[in-house]
Order: C-alpha cells, then structure tokens, then sequence
C-alpha cells in the first residue's frame, strides 16, 4: 500500500510565505513524478505545480510563476512546495499527487494526499 502525507499548511498573512511537503511510503518500486493541487472553496481543483523525478522537468501554474519553488528528495520520495509573496487567492486545500509504480503493480496510477489547508488573510 501506498500513502503520501503532507504537512505545512497553516494561516499565513499576505506577503508571507509556506513551506509544503509531502511524502510517499509504503510499497513503492518508482515514483516517476510528484506535484501539488490546490482547490479553493467552490472552484475546481488545479494544478499549481509537478517535478518529474530527478528533477528534469518542471511545470507551473501561470497564477504561482516566480513565486513558487517545487523541489524534491529522491531518496527520501519527498517533495516541497516554497510558496513566497502569498496572497489572499492562494488559499486552499492543497492535494499532494503523485504517479508511484508499487512493487505490486505492472504499471503506476495516481495517488493523493489527504489534503492541508492554507489560508492567506489580507
């Protein structure tokens, strides 16, 4: 089985910043990207940013550009998300994903993350 935990939310004022993490255990053969979504009250979930594994690519949301990091620990299946200049439409439930291979599996699937709040007050 697999599981991704994360932690690092919390409350935040505009102008602050957060670091998220999230990582994967269990029976883990690969995990060949891992990313961050985030879902605001009565909006759809988006991506706010994914790393391929060992870091060769990156993608971003337009809306976090230049004021968001996502980096990674390979040998740790960790990967943070360092949000800087925060503002009040960043906040959030933020879903760490990940596209794992288990040892029991011909082939990976997604997995998600429980979710952790960030609210950014004005």
């Amino acid at each position: 089985q697999v599981q991704l935990v994360e932690s690092g939310g919390g409350l935040v004022q505009a102008g602050g910043s957060l670091r998220l993490s999230c990582a994967a255990s269990g029976n883990i053969y690969s995990v060949s990207a891992m990313g961050w979504y985030r879902q605001a009250p009565g909006k759809q979930r988006e991506l706010v940013a994914r790393i391929t594994s060992g870091g060769g690519s990156t993608r971003y949301a337009d809306s976090v550009k230049g004021r968001f990091t996502i980096s990674e620990d390979n040998a740790k299946n960790t990967v943070y998300l360092q949000m800087n200049s925060l503002n009040t439409e960043d906040t959030g439930v933020y879903y760490c994903n990940a596209l794992i291979t288990p040892r029991t599996a011909w082939y990976g699937r997604d997995y998600w993350g429980q979710g952790t709040q960030v609210t950014v007050s004005s």
